[in-house]
């Protein structure tokens, strides 16, 4: 029987486990627990241990409690150590291979979501040559809430250490740190842009890959009103010493708390979510987040960095569909008006949408103002550097579903369609085809900076569309046109 693999970092040994052809490593940490004074801290370099770590089991998550019913099965792990990775490397590449790394980082919105997913497992890659680290970093209030006297985007500065980790610790799995891809989803994808334009995280990374980027940029304004209401609902100073007097748990009822919605009984209400945006996320902060981050993209940030950027086609389309009776007395035009679509551009979007009907079109149209218009906006921001623009288009053949919703591509880009939880949303026979298809894009991209297809540009905005219709890679011209009439 094979010896469970050993990697000697600069901190200490770890034993992780062999599954298959992977070496696989869990829970390492990458920064101390982020408790006691260290809670709302900027993250801490972890200390050296002696002896060999057992890295067999996933690592304690900022994700507590049950989340609920969730597309991506994410479970919590208890613990304080939240700050760690998990590593998945070739079982025969663990002495200096000087391979290709992909560090991901997952979504959720900021408020949730873990890294011990199974979804997110790297065997496929590993057995491709490519090494994947999923990084963990503090979510919800503890993560992005604006504390006075404390440090802001903590959430994102877990995710730079995690990056400097790679750098200083990979060679021990056989990776290569000139070679990093940083890859994420939904929040993962808003946090690939957020770390282009972030100048802390410059050096730690040679390509990103935005997988339906939700840009969490918070204004200074809305980060202290959140701040306030939080610290209001829990009966405390809204700075870092009373938040600091409150259990972990009391933070996050009084998170939910501001952050629950009124219900949604009128088209105007989902307009005012739709203009306020994600109420957590990174901060403009002038410091580790100087600006937005399409504005820095257009003013040149990480213009040397390779960028693979896309998303589904329906990404929120689903969320309208049970309103389909009430809506279809709603006129289409009206609704958009209401949700503060001008009308020199509502004509042209409903000429351009191949959405029917007002559950569809206004799904579509939630879809197109969160994520797919991100998708236009920072490829023509991007001017002349390396972009690569896509279309996942492949639609779910569950009844429930029936589009190519939000996390679907996940596990096709993983190649990981036998993962626990993937036939709920992707039926019980996903085309392997496909998987194999996005799956060799992403091995390429990562190894060689290209993943095959056409550059975007000004002229032609190509864009590569997965579906497992096609009998060959199709590339599409002004791939994005229907969002168009909104950025």
């Amino acid at each position: 029987m094979d010896a469970a693999p050993l990697a000697v970092t600069s901190k200490g040994r770890v034993r992780g486990f062999r599954r298959g052809d992977t070496a696989v490593f869990l829970g390492i940490p990458f920064a101390q627990a982020p408790v006691g004074s260290l809670r709302f801290a900027a993250p801490a370099p972890v200390e050296p241990w002696k002896g060999e770590r057992d890295a067999s089991a996933y690592g304690a998550t900022a994700q507590r409690g049950d989340a609920g019913i969730t597309l991506i099965p994410e479970p919590s792990v208890p613990g304080e150590a939240t700050l760690n990775v998990n590593v998945f490397a070739p079982a025969d590449a663990i002495r200096d291979s000087a391979l290709p790394v992909l560090v991901w980082i997952h979504g959720g919105g900021y408020t949730s979501g873990s890294p011990a997913s199974r979804w997110y497992d790297g065997d496929a890659f590993a057995r491709d040559g490519v090494i994947v680290v999923v990084i963990s970093y503090r979510i919800g209030f503890d993560g992005f809430g604006l504390i006075d006297g404390a440090p802001a985007n903590r959430g994102l500065r877990d995710q730079i250490a995690a990056l400097e980790w790679v750098r200083d610790e990979i060679r021990a799995f056989g990776g290569d740190p000139a070679r990093v891809t940083v890859a994420g989803q939904s929040a993962g994808g808003g946090s690939v842009l957020a770390l282009m334009a972030s100048p802390a995280a410059s050096g730690l990374f040679s390509a990103a890959m935005a997988v339906s980027p939700a840009v969490g940029a918070v204004t200074h304004e809305a980060a202290e009103n959140l701040a306030r209401r939080v610290a209001a609902r829990a009966g405390v100073e809204a700075d870092r010493e009373g938040f600091a007097s409150l259990a972990e748990d009391r933070v996050l009822a009084a998170q939910k708390s501001a952050l629950t919605p009124r219900p949604v009984r009128t088209l105007s209400s989902l307009a005012t979510l739709l203009d306020d945006g994600l109420p957590l996320g990174p901060v403009i902060d002038g410091d580790v987040l100087p600006r937005h981050p399409l504005e820095a993209l257009a003013d040149g940030a990480s213009a040397d960095i390779p960028l693979v950027i896309g998303s589904t086609d329906d990404e929120f389309t689903g969320l309208t569909a049970r309103f389909a009776g009430v809506l279809r007395f709603v006129p289409v035009p009206l609704a958009l008006a209401v949700l503060g679509l001008p009308r020199s551009r509502r004509r042209a979007y409903l000429d351009r949408t191949r959405r029917r009907g007002a559950a569809a079109v206004l799904g579509g149209y939630a879809t197109d103002r969160v994520i797919r218009s991100t998708v236009l906006e920072a490829a023509r921001a991007r001017g002349t550097a390396p972009t690569w623009v896509y279309r996942f288009a492949w639609a779910s053949p569950v009844p429930s579903i029936g589009v190519a919703c939000h996390c679907l591509d996940v596990p096709f880009w993983f190649d990981h369609l036998g993962a626990d939880g993937v036939t709920a949303i992707a039926g019980p026979t996903p085309p392997v085809d496909l998987a194999t298809r996005m799956h060799g894009c992403v091995v390429a991209f990562a190894r060689d900076g290209d993943p095959g297809w056409p550059q975007w540009e000004a002229t032609t905005r190509r864009a590569r569309v997965f579906d497992a219709v096609a009998s060959a890679p199709v590339v599409e011209s002004d791939a994005y046109a229907d969002v168009a009439p909104l950025v």
